[in-house]
């Protein structure tokens, strides 16, 4: 429950540092062209649907925290949006803005998500794929030949 409250905190914080960018983009703030902004403002509309998936997933492991599908989920909305975060902070004008979230995120993603939940997760899923289910053996009547 720890690691999805962290998650959580990373997905609001990105929440915000998303709003900061929009709002720098549109009042001029930033060094901008008008081409790059429309990239740059597409790309921060994405980032919401994949904050926004996030956060629903987060409420659904919370509930059930086996749900694969909602873990793999999960995952994919924290690598796109530390793609989209590192690409962010590449640009010195948004850099100040997005700060060390990016990396952090990252981090959330791959080492700490992916493998201390995700990869334990999927793998106990195989093995209950794997082990037969025991065979009931039909009751036999007691009867002697």
């Amino acid at each position: 429950m720890e690691l999805l409250n962290q998650l959580d905190e990373i997905m609001k914080q990105a929440q915000g540092i998303r709003t900061k960018l929009i709002q720098a983009i549109q009042t001029g703030e930033t060094d901008v062209r008008y081409q790059e902004g429309k990239f740059w403002m597409s790309k921060l509309e994405e980032d919401q649907g994949s904050v926004e998936a996030g956060i629903q997933q987060i409420k659904l492991l919370r509930e059930k925290p086996t749900h694969l599908v909602a873990s793999i989920r999960l995952y994919k909305s924290l690598k796109d949006l530390s793609s989209n975060f590192n690409a962010y902070n590449n640009m010195s004008s948004f850099s100040a803005l997005v700060g060390d979230l990016a990396p952090e995120m990252e981090l959330w993603a791959d080492p700490v998500f992916y493998r201390l939940y995700l990869l334990p997760l999927a793998r106990s899923k195989d093995v209950e794929k794997v082990l037969p289910q025991k065979e009931q053996k039909p009751v036999t009547k007691g009867k002697k030949p």
